[in-house]
């Protein structure tokens, strides 16, 4: 059985065109994690989607089990025909990882949002004694592990069917089931969120229910206007 490939390099520009290729025509490319993953090194996984490199240096998503996770290309390597998945060589010592911060998202349908996970990176050092006894070959330092935190927190607001709603769920766990709120109150949201063109399309949607409720109210005065009428002569008539 061929042996995985780990080296240092990552993906090139033209694996990762030849991923992007597999994507449009449905397949998903296996990759393997190279040292600079730390310690999920040799493990196997599947490219599962290519996201904007300008927005994050983590742009592969690589799904690795049940989880869909973002890595850059100097973690991946293209996996050799027939790999099999290797445990970690090493298990060094853990490094404290940030509590990922909240996510807040505003969509027209409920979708599930990607889980980040921090990256931590290799470095080189040379004891302080080495260097003063002469020049002597830098030894590589020990890949930090990245041990699992807490899962992501997502918070989703949502509109459809003229009703906006509010949903949070932690990883795979629902905190709280979609539940309606009032269009004010989801306005008051987006206005926390500075993201270019979510609080234009908020808008919109509510200036577009505003004319229904405003056509809805001309279309009530006048059955109304039509029903007191009627009263009139039935009461002139009595």
């Amino acid at each position: 059985m061929a042996a995985a490939r780990t080296d240092e390099q990552g993906l090139s520009t033209e694996e990762l065109e030849q991923i992007r290729d597999a994507l449009a025509n449905g397949r998903r490319p296996k990759v393997v994690f190279t040292e600079a993953a730390g310690q999920i090194a040799g493990q196997l996984g599947q490219v599962v989607e290519l996201t904007d490199p300008a927005v994050s240096d983590e742009w592969v998503v690589v799904r690795f089990g049940r989880d869909e996770l973002p890595f850059s290309p100097a973690d991946l390597a293209v996996a050799p025909k027939g790999a099999a998945a290797r445990r970690a060589k090493a298990e060094p010592e853990p490094s404290v990882e940030p509590v990922p911060e909240p996510e807040f998202k505003v969509v027209r349908e409920p979708v599930p949002a990607p889980r980040e996970e921090a990256r931590v990176t290799a470095v080189e050092t040379t004891p302080a004694s080495a260097a003063e006894a002469g020049p002597k070959p830098a030894k590589r330092a020990a890949k930090a592990a990245r041990p699992k935190g807490p899962a992501g927190l997502t918070v989703t607001l949502s509109y459809a069917d003229g009703e906006w709603t509010l949903a949070a769920t932690q990883g795979t766990k629902a905190l709280a089931k979609p539940y309606v709120i009032k269009p004010a109150e989801a306005l008051k949201m987006v206005a926390l969120v500075d993201v270019p063109g979510v609080q234009e399309a908020v808008e919109q949607i509510l200036e577009a229910e505003r004319r229904e409720a405003e056509q809805q109210a001309e279309r009530l005065r006048a059955e109304l206007a039509e029903v007191e009428a009627r009263l009139a002569e039935l009461r002139d008539a009595g």
